[in-house]
């Protein structure tokens, strides 16, 4: 699958899953536990501006995803219980990844060095998650309907949601 198509599905899905997946697992295992490689992270944090960039992106993005929301979709896996694994699994580097681009930028809370920008992404919520849940009920819909003529009539619902999303996202399509 092209880059593309790739990452505006995860960003449907409220996932933004290609932003941060893995941070956590390198910076982790880079550490090791060791306070003083810590300590050199967080220094390079403050020194280094494309460090800074690549983290503060990455809170972005972390802030972004609606792990709750990314829940929903599950409902509409052909393998419920494989589905559940992967997104266990997703959720757990989610956790990774947040707590360690937090220690290494030291802040309490994502985004709080940009409290504007937090609480302008924030609001954006209260019409991103009526429509992502829109959107997981039209899909439901339009998959599980075999009459043709019947199943056509949910697709521009579906459309629509797609590219409300979108323009809410304001990162993708």
């Amino acid at each position: 699958i092209r880059a593309i198509p790739w990452v505006f599905g995860w960003g449907q899905s409220r996932l933004t899953l290609p932003a941060w997946f893995s941070v956590g697992q390198a910076l982790e295992r880079w550490r090791g536990g060791d306070v003083q490689r810590l300590a050199k992270l967080q220094r390079m944090y403050h020194e280094w501006p494309y460090f800074r960039a690549l983290l503060s992106n990455t809170q972005m993005a972390l802030f972004k995803a609606e792990m709750h929301i990314a829940r929903e979709y599950l409902r509409l896996a052909q393998d419920r219980p494989r589905a559940e694994v992967i997104y266990g699994l997703i959720e757990a580097e989610y956790e990774r990844t947040r707590t360690q681009v937090l220690n290494v930028a030291g802040l309490r809370g994502l985004m709080e060095e940009t409290p504007e920008l937090a609480q302008s992404l924030s609001r954006r919520n209260l019409y991103l998650d009526p429509l992502n849940h829109i959107q997981v009920a039209a899909l439901a819909r339009y998959r599980g309907e075999t009459d043709e003529t019947k199943r056509e009539e949910w697709l521009d619902p579906l459309l629509r949601s797609i590219n409300a999303i979108a323009a809410g996202m304001r990162n993708t399509g």
